[in-house]
């Protein structure tokens, strides 16, 4: 049967102690304790489960914010070049909080993430007609990663330790995050990697299942389900690029052919177009809310899948799961990466 508010009092208060008491981490330094704990319920948590739950808030750091331009008559590349971000080398934006809090039943882990976000950034590079040409916008997407330790092999593991940028180790000083990650050795290891986007997967419900080795990333089922909605890559008209100055959208925001019909002025269409995914990329489904300039993610997870890749939750184990975790704020490659080691712990039922 489901928990009732006074069975969560009595675990808030044994959970407070074990975080106020702390833990040793390896190498012997006393650290507060780095875990989110979930909680066994009979059936799917409802918002009062949610409500009650008790949060893992965790730090991210290093990422590139986005702004609304309040200066728009300075142009464009003296706008990068004074954000403050990582990246630059100039002073990095203030810290970022999200608010962590998880449930598990006897089937599937719930996830819900929680964190500020002033800019709603959803429509990456979406097309708008003028009423003369269509122009695609530079505007990117809001997003979450997870990357999961299965078996814990990496010592003090974090985002920012484990992923790896040719050229750069995210851990590192001169961090540029202009190329794929992927891990630093090629040690035949493979990582679990959960990636949540506002614009390309929220609206279809999931996050994409992928996974993360020496290689770099590809999906748990190979191929690319995110397309550009462009005639230049459409139809290979290598003169023109995508997105840019000639190039028109294939499909409008319902989904039918682009011609030579009149459409008014003001009329969009999406930047990209995102296939479903099939087999263990589909593993993770999403739930997304936008409110009070906060996004809600809960993410769905079956406790084992059948990929051997996955990784396995197991109630009860008490070292957990070690992960990562990273925030995107309109960008697909600057983000903000957690900074200390965490552990999801999947509390016995009784």
């Amino acid at each position: 049967m489901n928990r009732s508010p006074s069975d969560y009092l009595r675990l808030l208060a044994v959970l407070t102690f074990v975080l106020l008491a702390g833990c040793r981490l390896p190498g012997g330094s006393p650290e507060l304790a780095d875990r989110a704990y979930a909680l066994w319920l009979e059936q799917a948590p409802q918002d009062a489960d949610w409500e009650r739950a008790l949060p893992r808030v965790i730090t991210v750091k290093g990422g590139r914010v986005h702004k609304l331009n309040p200066l728009p008559d300075i142009d464009e590349d003296t706008v990068h070049v004074t954000t403050a971000s990582c990246h630059h080398g100039s002073t990095p934006p203030a810290p970022l909080s999200v608010d962590l809090r998880a449930f598990y039943t006897d089937s599937d882990l719930y996830l819900r993430f929680s964190w500020l976000d002033p800019t709603r950034d959803e429509a990456i590079r979406q097309w708008q007609f003028d009423g003369k040409e269509w122009l695609a916008s530079p505007a990117l997407e809001d997003g979450l990663g997870i990357l999961w330790d299965n078996d814990n092999r990496f010592h003090q593991f974090t985002c920012s330790y484990a992923c790896h940028i040719d050229g750069f180790g995210v851990a590192g000083a001169n961090f540029h995050a202009n190329n794929k990650m992927k891990l630093p050795r090629d040690e035949g290891i493979e990582l679990d990697l959960w990636n949540w986007k506002a614009g390309r997967t929220a609206r279809f419900g999931f996050a994409d299942d992928r996974t993360l080795a020496f290689k770099g990333m590809e999906g748990d089922v190979p191929g690319e389900i995110f397309l550009e909605n462009s005639r230049a890559r459409s139809e290979g008209q290598g003169s023109i690029e995508i997105f840019g100055a000639g190039d028109t959208p294939v499909y409008d925001q319902e989904g039918r052919s682009i011609g030579k019909e009149f459409r008014p002025a003001g009329s969009v269409a999406p930047g990209y177009i995102s296939a479903r995914p099939i087999g263990s990329r589909a593993d993770v489904a999403a739930v997304t809310d936008y409110r009070n300039g906060r996004w809600i993610v809960i993410l769905r997870r079956a406790l084992q899948t059948a990929d051997p890749r996955d990784v396995v939750f197991t109630p009860g184990k008490t070292s957990g799961v070690a992960f990562g975790l990273a925030i995107m704020d309109d960008t697909i490659k600057e983000h903000y990466a957690s900074i200390t080691t965490e552990h999801l712990v999947l509390l016995p039922k009784k």
